[in-house]
């Protein structure tokens, strides 16, 4: 019977782990452990195949011991935060959608990333990202959000939700009940939304009333503190009662699947830790724990939660009550369907689906105010800001299979520009940033690709020593970076810079249409 039930908590996890095949770390814990989920990343990733042979045999070695298929999930949410990048339709940040204007190319192509995913063996999108981003300094959603008001995000993150269910994946939305209205970054600390509830209804919780009228199969938490909900300011949504029972559950009605979001972030991490947040997100309401890297982190988290069990802190029908959503859950086609599937994907980027988010991509590309391309006839010095620390919402080229730089100089080169190149990080040290000035000096054209310029000063600072008559201006992911350089020549902004993305700023750079 103990044994049992620590089967039936393992079945309440979501893992991940660092291997492009399973290992020990992962192995061990689907025997041992039961536990019912994993979570990839861009280090699990080499090319869809590979991808789709690590699914295969992670199901395989469950089915050894269970007869309840793992769920396995990504971020395969769309510009920079693309799990899988090679060898699938590149998808388009949530924010560009809303720039294109059609929702229903937003619902084909959401439904065109949730089937590749399917074929390849991720029955679980942990998407879309239903935040509102109303406060241009959150350094966490902007882009990732289908808009800046309630409205917005209502109706593209819903197509993106019903184009997402058709293609029979698991469709999580977040992160509840809010995370657009700060300009913290969860990872890291815990953020605070001050609103009241009258206002947090009317915007912040729009997007997931919505999402659960349309039968959102899954909702995940997010590590910010919402005072008019949790009387206890210390307390994040994904760890009070009142959230997600009180608000989520009794309040707005959902009767589907909870899963926390990752609790190694710093919110969670740095506060009461990773084994006391997951019996607190057990006790709260949560159905599904997500502890996405270490494995001492995660089994000390299971052997927690069978000792809150134990002593009586967690009650065992709330371990029956999460178990039987976790399994409803896997009733998905996507889950159902892991021994009949492909061995080789082969619907993966059809002309039909890259022609369709080509068109997306260009329709969203911005020019604010006025603007002049570049001149063929004279050379052009390419300032880069380009991430190269990886993070959960910034994702940097491995290397592995070809991957692209987020740069625009083998674009332009091809166009037949003498281009110069200077790329930097986006943490933009003085040093960079001096030596990014001096590379300028003197030159005729300068193209400047940022990167969360206005979060970040020493960008700033680069930004306002550059010669206006002879600027031009991209904006490497948040569109609100044109707003430094109001006189540059030409100020583009494409919602992400990945090689997808950039390929309409470049047409539009050297083209006077």
């Amino acid at each position: 019977m103990q044994t049992t039930m620590q089967h039936n908590i393992g079945q309440l996890f979501m893992v991940g782990f660092d291997a492009l095949e399973p290992n020990d770390h992962i192995t061990s814990l689907i025997r041992e452990r039961r536990i019912g989920g994993v979570i990839l990343f861009r280090r699990n990733v080499h090319t869809p195949a590979q991808v789709s042979a690590l699914c295969q045999k992670l199901q395989e070695i469950n089915a050894e011991v269970s007869d309840q298929p793992l769920l396995i999930a990504l971020d395969q949410e769309g510009g920079m935060v693309m799990r899988i990048e090679q060898g699938v339709t590149p998808i388009p940040a949530a924010m560009a959608f809303q720039a294109a204007g059609s929702v229903e190319d937003c619902q084909q192509v959401n439904f065109i990333n949730g089937d590749e995913m399917r074929q390849i063996g991720i029955n679980m999108l942990l998407a879309p990202v239903l935040d509102v981003n109303n406060n241009r300094l959150n350094p966490i959603i902007g882009v990732r959000a289908y808009g800046e008001d309630a409205d917005t995000v209502v109706r593209y993150g819903m197509a993106a939700l019903r184009g997402q269910q058709a293609a029979g994946v698991i469709v999580t939305a977040k992160h509840f009940p809010g995370h657009g209205d700060t300009a913290v970054d969860s990872h890291y600390s815990m953020a605070l939304v001050p609103h009241g509830l009258e206002r947090l209804r009317a915007v912040e919780l729009a997007p997931f009333r919505a999402a659960i009228a349309g039968g959102v199969d899954a909702i995940m938490t997010a590590h910010v503190a919402f005072p008019a909900i949790e009387a206890d300011p210390s307390v994040p949504a994904t760890l009070s009662k009142a959230v997600l029972t009180g608000l989520l559950r009794e309040d707005m009605g959902y009767q589907g699947a909870i899963i926390s979001d990752c609790l190694e972030m710093g919110a969670i991490a740095d506060g009461v830790g990773v084994a006391a947040g997951a019996v607190a997100t057990l006790q709260a309401g949560c159905d599904i724990v997500l502890i996405s890297h270490r494995e001492d982190q995660q089994r000390a988290a299971l052997d927690a939660v069978s000792d809150a069990l134990a002593q009586g802190a967690i009650e065992a029908g709330r371990i029956d009550e999460a178990l039987a959503r976790v399994r409803r859950l896997k009733q998905a086609r996507a889950v159902g369907d892991w021994r009949a599937r492909a061995a080789t994907p082969s619907g993966l980027m059809t002309a039909e689906s890259i022609a369709l988010a080509k068109k997306v991509q260009k329709a969203a590309l911005l020019v604010q105010g006025d603007f002049r391309p570049l001149d063929r006839a004279l050379p052009v010095r390419l300032i880069t800001v380009e991430v190269r620390s990886r993070s959960e919402v910034d994702e940097v080229a491995n290397g592995r299979n070809n991957e692209a730089r987020s740069s625009m100089l083998p674009a332009l080169q091809q166009a037949g520009f003498d281009v110069t190149e200077y790329a930097m990080s986006a943490e933009a040290s003085d040093a960079e940033v001096a030596a990014a000035i001096a590379f300028a000096d003197g030159a005729q054209q300068i193209v400047v690709q940022t990167y969360n310029a206005m979060l970040v000063e020493g960008q700033r600072r680069l930004l306002a020593a550059m010669p206006v008559d002879k600027l031009w201006v991209v904006a490497g992911r948040l569109p609100y970076d044109l707003d430094l350089a109001p006189q540059a020549q030409g100020r583009l902004a494409a919602f992400g810079c990945r090689p997808a993305a950039l390929e309409p700023v470049v047409e539009r750079l050297v083209s006077a249409a």
